[in-house]
């Protein structure tokens, strides 16, 4: 199990639909690893962190691997849905704003 600052995380090999953020040196509970964010490509959140170097030859097994942050996964989905459901009824209030409108114009001929 892993952990990170907002709760559960996931150690992965692979990650697909992310950009890599700026190199960083970071002090963690294991000890000080070179990091970089990672981004996702849709919404551009910080979901997690690529290992890119740790000090300690016991964590040398992260480097290369990726840990997802549960918590800033969920809050982009979260946030997403949010933007879909405003932008929804946005789209849907002016689709209703023309029906009207398309009516009045065709009552004055």
């Amino acid at each position: 199990m892993f952990r990170c600052k907002h709760g559960k995380a996931y150690l992965l090999d692979k990650m697909v639909n992310v950009n890599d953020g700026e190199k960083d040196e970071r002090m963690m509970t294991t000890g000080m690893h070179t990091v970089c964010d990672i981004f996702c490509v849709a919404c551009g959140s910080i979901v997690g962190w690529k290992y890119l170097a740790a000090v300690d030859k016991a964590q040398r097994y992260k480097v290369g691997k990726f840990l997802l942050d549960r918590a800033e996964v969920l809050a982009a989905v979260v946030g997403a849905a949010h933007t879909h459901a405003a932008t929804a009824t946005a789209s849907s209030g002016d689709e209703e704003d023309d029906d009207n409108q398309q009516q009045s114009d065709d009552d004055s001929d």
